[in-house]
């Protein structure tokens, strides 16, 4: 589609209150079917590998990532959407959406396991679940190149922040039912790939999430975040240390389920400035950060060697900036 129509597409999602974000340009002749679903953004400007040197994440001293760079300002999109022909990516955590994606088989051999014999798609899977758990209202819906189809639902405004589930992985709904919503994001109708369009095909507002696709997609619990004591003076130099560990470990505990590794990152670039300055040792970044990271809820917990290893990427690219303190807590 053209910049204009695209540009169209990004403002009426933006009108609705959907936080959007570019989706790299559709370009028909690549095979790479999926290159135009990902984030416009530099392929290597990533929470491990972020050198600071794309502009918002400059500006921020830490990775930005597509989901925090998402807006409904009309005048960012406009200058977003002036120079390429972006796609539109709607993030569903910041837009208080839960979209659940009804796919379709991709080749002859692709069948549904011996649970869901019988079923063709994965609207099939979900008809099935709504007449067993409760039925489901008429949503929003836009049908994707592929001949599948996006529900978008609002999410539930009480109860655990909901999370993006893969049926692939044995953790979603059942065959061919996935959920985009916390840490997630679906292509806008309006946008293309591989030339195909997403097309809307029921256009109202988005229905309250039935309750029983809340209980079944709810991420389990996980246990609870228990400081480690790490031993610093009783100055203010100390105190400020211990506010600065505070403050990163609510940002990394708040953090939803896509963005998990970026905040771990993002916060062990910030302890890792003040170890750089000799405020705190590498060893006390690690015993603050790793039990605060798996305690972070998600269907797929975060691996011990995940932690581990973006907490020493983070600490590396804050020795590259250390901090040093004076005894009064601010930087010398």
């Amino acid at each position: 589609m053209s910049r204009p129509d695209l540009l169209a597409a990004a403002l009426a999602c933006a009108a609705r209150g959907w936080h959007v974000f570019p989706l790299r340009p559709d370009r028909p002749h690549l095979a790479d079917a999926d290159e135009p679903k990902r984030p416009a953004f530099p392929a290597r400007c990533t929470a491990e590998r972020c050198d600071l040197t794309d502009s918002r994440c400059r500006a921020a001293g830490r990775h930005v990532g597509w989901e925090e760079r998402a807006t409904t300002d009309p005048d960012r999109i406009r200058r977003g959407w002036s120079t390429r022909p972006y796609g539109v990516g709607v993030a569903c955590g910041p837009s208080g959406l839960v979209v659940v994606d009804l796919d379709v088989p991709k080749h002859p051999g692709d069948a549904p396991p011996p649970a869901w014999e019988g079923a063709r798609d994965g609207a099939d899977v979900f008809a099935a679940l709504a007449a067993r758990h409760g039925g489901i209202e008429v949503t929003y819906t836009v049908v994707t190149p592929s001949g599948g189809s996006h529900l978008y639902y609002r999410h539930p405004d009480a109860g655990p922040r909901l999370r993006n589930t893969t049926s692939g992985r044995g953790r979603g709904l059942g065959w061919k039912v996935d959920t985009r919503a916390h840490g997630g994001y679906v292509v806008a109708a309006g946008s293309t790939v591989a030339g195909r369009p997403y097309v809307v095909a029921l256009d109202c507002e988005p229905a309250p999430l039935p309750e029983w696709v809340a209980t079944l997609t709810a991420p389990p619990e996980r246990p609870a975040y228990r400081p480690a004591a790490v031993a610093l003076p009783a100055d203010r130099r100390g105190r400020y240390v211990a506010a600065a560990i505070r403050r990163q470990v609510d940002h990394l505990t708040g953090a939803a389920e896509g963005g998990r590794n970026a905040a771990l990152f993002a916060s062990a670039v910030a302890l890792g400035q003040l170890a750089a300055g000799g405020a705190l040792t590498d060893a006390d970044v690690y015993a603050v950060l790793e039990p605060a990271a798996r305690s972070l809820p998600g269907r797929r917990p975060l691996s011990d060697r995940e932690i581990a290893r973006t907490i020493a990427s983070g600490l590396r690219v804050g020795a590259r900036q250390p901090r040093h303190l004076n005894n009064t807590g601010r930087a010398a």
